[in-house]
């Protein structure tokens, strides 16, 4: 029962999500992330989404760039 809910809000939430990004009224992506979000748990290309969004914000397995930073003067 509980896996029928969340298909159901997930995919509610990514309707109501395209919906907004095509209307100017609301924005779009405030419903659309967290239906894929929830979304990711059962399908795995929204799994596939939503790690390659984190990695593209930074927050990925990738994000740890320690080796590429640099001071101010520009030395590493």
């Amino acid at each position: 029962m509980t896996r029928i809910v969340r298909h159901f809000w997930g995919w509610c939430l990514v309707i109501v999500g395209i919906v907004g990004l095509l209307l100017p009224v609301m924005p779009g992506w405030v419903f659309l992330i967290p239906g894929l979000v929830i979304l990711s748990d059962y399908f795995p290309w929204a799994r596939k989404l939503v790690t390659w969004a984190r990695e593209k914000a930074g927050y990925g397995k990738h994000s740890d760039r320690s080796d590429k930073r640099t001071d101010a003067s520009g030395n590493q």
